[in-house]
């Protein structure tokens, strides 16, 4: 089962250290298994990461860039170009001869063939409440009720996989309330007080590229929830509602399985598919490559887990391509070539790998019953791109996001992404950012301009490698 909710970012848990918000459902269930604490998305946004999962694949290579649309070749719309029978739905089906259900939101605006990917689907996109038959319903009351109906109609005698896709806890575009929880919720968070962000100021706002304006979609966007003290307030309890509500919800499907008799017997995941801005910068929502936008909770509850390794953390960077692999690997299945993950398992299964520092120096092992293609050794050490080495794990990654309507409005976006430096490539501008992000966490101190022969070098260097990870990735 994978709970697989919206604009959701890595700190909106209890277990993340959130002081404010009430996860206890996800809370113990990170106790249970394994917490990622350095996931990330490749594209922060709902349709290209949706995608992804469907596909394991980055944008550079499934394409589908506009909601909707898809691409456009010659004035063509290409629409989802994966091959309908290559989705992790199909596989799962076709391939594993699983039931297959998807309750919530499939965030594409096309749509798949049902026969191959879905014995159940529902999609909810874009609303709060909604009147359905006589009953006005809450979005999250729904995707609860349809992925509760998948468990108790789906045939006992064949495994099952169910994606429940929230659409909670994104806002309602264009609706000046955004965020509208269920009446039950309202009275959660009153006597709280949010926290500001150390980086929502205008200091910070004024940090950001010379082409970010009062016209950027994250910055009209942050008018709309975050330019006053009260709005900041109003709007990110009316966000914490909404994620508790998702909370109690996974609660509810949980208790399901655990009734059904399965649950012991089930691969749990918890993640989302991109971050949000909380008025970090000066900006709301998502798209550019600062850490409150890529990095998304990770909760994986595995039965094959090794005993060790329940109840811990891990700071990998596993990323939202790994979700497909991981996913058909607990079915039995291989990915295919076309699939640019890992089966995050080898971190917590059989004592797991050896990582970072402990992996330096290990001669690089080929896997040799996978057909896709690894790139070499980072110059960092060991670690991989496409993680092709059995004893190592990635220690970095390219990042990507097209632009939308034009670069004022979401400028297109790139990087190269460490734990210890971020390098930021805008291509609309040919403009480069460097950050030092363990000493400037916040990414408020743009070294591009250093004169320090350290950063020269880091700069230099980084440079280099983001261009050969971009042309991979493609």
């Amino acid at each position: 089962v994978l709970f697989y909710a919206d604009d959701w970012r890595h700190d909106t848990l209890g277990a993340a250290g959130n002081p404010i918000v009430k996860t206890p459902v996800l809370d113990a269930l990170a106790k249970e298994g394994v917490r990622f604490t350095e996931n990330c998305v490749t594209t922060s946004i709902c349709w290209v990461s949706r995608a992804t999962l469907y596909s394991g694949q980055y944008l550079a290579r499934h394409h589908f860039e506009m909601l909707g649309k898809g691409r456009t070749v010659n004035g063509t719309e290409m629409k989802f170009e994966v091959p309908q029978n290559e989705t992790l739905y199909s596989l799962l089906k076709k391939k594993a001869n699983y039931h297959v259900g998807h309750a919530g939101k499939l965030g594409l605006w096309v749509e798949l063939d049902h026969e191959l990917n879905f014995d159940f689907f529902t999609d909810e996109d874009g609303w709060h409440w909604r009147i359905i038959g006589n009953k006005m319903w809450h979005v999250t009351e729904k995707n609860t009720a349809d992925a509760l109906r998948f468990l108790a109609t789906r045939p006992k005698e064949k495994p099952f996989f169910l994606n429940v896709a929230y659409f909670a806890t994104h806002a309602v575009d264009g609706d000046v309330r955004q965020y509208m929880p269920q009446n039950e919720s309202m009275s959660m968070y009153v006597n709280d007080t949010i926290p500001i962000p150390a980086t929502a100021t205008e200091e910070a706002w004024g940090k950001m590229p010379p082409f970010f304006g009062e016209y950027n979609e994250g910055r009209t966007r942050w008018r709309w929830r975050f330019d006053t003290p009260e709005k900041h307030q109003h709007m990110m309890k009316n966000y914490y509602r909404m994620a508790s509500e998702v909370d109690k919800s996974v609660g509810l499907v949980l208790n399901t399985l655990r009734d059904q008799g399965v649950l012991d017997n089930t691969l749990i995941i918890f993640t989302t598919d991109n971050g949000n801005f909380h008025a970090e910068h000066g900006l709301a929502d998502k798209w550019y490559p600062h850490q409150e936008s890529i990095r998304v909770p990770l909760i994986v509850k595995d039965p094959r887990m090794s005993p060790e390794f329940v109840g811990t953390t891990n700071d990998e960077f596993t990323l939202n391509i790994d979700l497909t692999a991981t996913i058909l690997g607990a079915a039995g299945l291989d990915p295919l070539p076309s699939m640019m993950g890992r089966d995050m398992s080898v971190l917590y299964r059989k004592g797991g790998i050896q990582t970072g520092a402990a992996a330096q120096g290990i001669p690089k092992i080929s896997a040799s019953n996978d057909e896709r293609h690894y790139i070499n050794s980072a110059s960092d050490g060991q670690g991989k791109y496409h993680s092709g080495s059995e004893s190592s794990w990635r220690t970095e990654f390219y990042y990507e996001h097209p632009m939308h309507s034009n670069p004022q409005y979401i400028p297109a976006s790139q990087a190269l992404v460490r734990k210890d430096y971020k390098y930021f490539y805008w291509p609309n501008f040919h403009y480069e950012q460097l950050f030092d992000i363990r000493n400037d966490p916040g990414e408020l101190n743009d070294l591009r301009n250093s004169n320090d022969p350290e950063h020269k070098e880091i700069l230099a260097a980084m440079r280099k490698r983001f261009v050969e990870l971009k042309m991979l990735a493609h």
